[in-house]
């Protein structure tokens, strides 16, 4: 039957060297065995070293290629990822809302893994308010989930209640991506909370490397695989989570400096 095969859909960047962004949800869905489809919101021009060039999309270009998927095929999750400015957040919720895509996944990219802002003020109210209620799963790293809960994250307890009050934002699911920033740990944590009210914590081994680029891309991408599957939210994120782990820790040697993660070897080290 037309449209039997599970498939998803990213709604991010192009990003050049295809470490992150789109490319690295792409990775992803092909490497969880997903037909996976892409909205660009943006082209980056950039390597290893470093992000050289960006131009955002046109929004009646955006609306089309929403439009267009729409139309012809059969999207039982998306995901977002980096989302310019409030212009762009808003086209993106007028067409989540136009169009059924299936479950939501939100990764809020609003500043990176070592703290730095991306994402301007503005822009940061609009996704907050009017992004995160339409989302099933929300994957904020250790920083974004400070600022988008104004909470400041010094343990154990602190992630836990900075979870409840993401889930008070109208998300039902959460997923906080422990801190990176300290160079002699050993495992990274994160903190899972389910509409359900169930949660727990899950440890990897904290690996030592530069091949870290579309890390939290690739988190979200392979929730939001495994929920085009059919699979229960906690399925999907306890995937996801072995996914990038068995990724970094299998490091390729792509580019000269800060480099990708290896989408292949959870292919031959997870089942599908």
């Amino acid at each position: 039957m037309i449209n039997d095969f599970p498939q998803a859909m990213t709604i991010a960047g192009s990003d050049s060297d295809g470490s992150a962004g789109m490319q690295a949800d792409l990775h992803t869905f092909f490497a969880r065995r997903v037909y996976g489809m892409s909205v660009i919101t943006a082209c980056v021009a950039g390597n290893s070293y470093g992000i050289h060039a960006a131009q955002a999309m046109p929004t009646d270009f955006i609306n089309q290629e929403f439009s267009d998927i729409a139309a012809d095929f059969k999207v039982r999750a998306a995901k977002t990822g980096m989302l310019a400015d409030s212009q762009l957040i808003e086209t993106v919720v007028d067409n989540v809302q136009r169009y059924d895509f299936g479950p939501l996944v939100v990764d809020p990219v609003i500043m990176t893994k070592h703290g730095a802002q991306l994402l301007e003020d503005s822009a940061f109210e609009t996704l907050k308010s009017k992004l995160l209620p339409l989302a099933t799963v929300i994957t904020p790293n250790f920083y974004e989930a400070q600022k988008l809960t104004d909470l400041p994250i010094q343990s154990d307890a602190d992630m836990v209640n900075a979870a409840h009050k993401l889930q008070n934002l109208g998300v039902p699911n959460v997923v906080i991506k422990g801190n990176h920033a300290d160079p002699t740990q050993t495992e990274v944590r994160d903190y899972v909370l389910l509409a359900s009210g169930k949660d727990f914590w899950l440890s990897a081994p904290y690996h030592q490397t530069e091949r870290l680029n579309g890390t939290g891309d690739s988190l979200s991408a392979c929730i939001t695989a495994e929920l085009a599957k059919g699979r229960p939210v906690e399925a999907a994120i306890r995937t996801a989570k072995q996914f990038v782990n068995v990724a970094i820790g299998n490091p390729i040697d792509v580019g000269h400096k800060v480099g990708p993660i290896n989408h292949w070897a959870p292919m031959d080290q997870m089942p599908d």
